[in-house]
């Protein structure tokens, strides 16, 4: 009796740790602010599969997302041009989004938005702004104004893409797709000021740096080259970032460049995964050395049109793509020993998806 009652108790202890372990998706997209611009979904992390949950409205533009560190919270970009320009809070809970705050960016066009590590700050790269901005968050997980902005000199040729904090949390690195650039800023644990901007990294003439990732083992960072079609590998040491690689990410034509768009590593760090844009639409498979960091392209897998944005799902077994301009997020099997992906052939309609973020 006595080991019957304790295989029902850790039955149902399994249980409620499998319902407080579901599995979300939300999805940003391109829609006018009185239209339906963030999708939630549940993922079935066995099937793959997406089960639509809610929807919400009153965000232009919603173009790209991020988690807090405790995953209660959700932050949009709002990527319009004018004085509209904004940043947005929400609260996550059981699939649905509450919408808590705005704060205006300060700098047109935020593209991307990434959340310290302790979760002190955001920070927003405003693309045709050409600037950084920085904003406390408040211990509900709304978004103070915003403290600091660094606007980059001649800002027609500047277009901030990405910001991405350094493993260790001490150094925050931006990409500017304009200049063929990435600005290294210090995190400071003390005063008003958390970023402080010190140096830069010169990249290859007409790569157009877009997003950048560090490798797991945090030796190494990536970045995703639009306008060349290229992978930048770099060596990463004590906040320095030394270029090491350029491969080849799309090897078509692609009028008005490249169009490479996202990058992502998998949780082992054995696999890159890079889309692309323009002609060639579909996701560059690269495996990684673990020694010395360098890429090897070992396939190339067709997706839907404009993949823009993609996500690795948790786990690892399954990678979805966000493809803009079929108006869908489709679904790949994902080998984890070969990091091969297969199309499972389901697809899930959405207008005009840009990012997706899973937890």
């Amino acid at each position: 009796m006595r080991n019957l009652i304790i295989v029902m108790l850790s039955f149902i202890a399994g249980s409620c740790a499998s319902q407080g372990d579901e599995s979300y998706l939300v999805a940003g997209t391109y829609a006018e602010a009185k239209a339906p611009g963030i999708f939630v979904y549940r993922f079935d992390p066995d099937k793959g599969e997406l089960k639509y949950l809610s929807q919400t409205s009153g965000i232009a533009n919603p173009s790209f997302l991020a988690l807090s560190p405790d995953k209660k919270y959700v932050y949009s970009v709002s990527e319009t041009d004018d004085e509209a320009a904004s940043v947005q809070s929400f609260r996550f809970e059981n699939g649905r989004l509450t919408h808590l705050n705005t704060q205006a960016t300060g700098g047109a066009s935020p593209c991307h938005v990434s959340v310290e590590p302790r979760g002190r700050f955001i920070v927003t790269a405003n693309y045709t702004g050409g600037s950084v901005s920085v904003f406390p968050l408040a211990g509900d997980g709304s978004i103070k104004k915003a403290s600091q902005r660094f606007d980059f000199d001649d800002s027609t040729k500047s277009h901030l893409h990405c910001t991405a904090f350094s493993p260790e949390g001490k150094y925050l690195f931006a990409t500017d797709l304009g200049k063929d650039k990435i600005y290294r800023f210090r995190v400071e644990n003390e005063g008003d000021n958390y970023l402080n901007f010190d140096s830069t990294v010169e990249l290859e003439k007409g790569s157009g740096p877009r997003h950048l990732v560090f490798h797991p083992s945090g030796k190494y960072a990536y970045v995703i080259n639009e306008l060349a079609g290229t992978v930048t590998a770099l060596i990463y040491t004590d906040g320095s970032l030394v270029p090491l690689q350029y491969a080849a990410a799309d090897t078509t034509a692609g009028k008005g460049g490249k169009g490479s768009a996202d990058i992502h590593i998998s949780s082992d760090g054995k696999f890159l995964y890079a889309s692309n844009r323009l002609k060639s639409d579909g996701i560059a498979i690269f495996s990684i050395d673990q020694q010395s960091g360098l890429l090897s392209r070992i396939a190339y897998t067709a997706t839907g049109q404009h993949p823009r944005n993609f996500a690795i799902a948790p786990g690892g077994d399954f990678l979805l793509v966000a493809s803009r301009d079929r108006n869908d997020i489709e679904t790949f099997k994902r080998n984890p020993n070969n990091g091969l992906l297969e199309n499972t052939g389901k697809i899930n309609k959405i207008p005009k998806p840009v990012a997706i973020i899973m937890k």
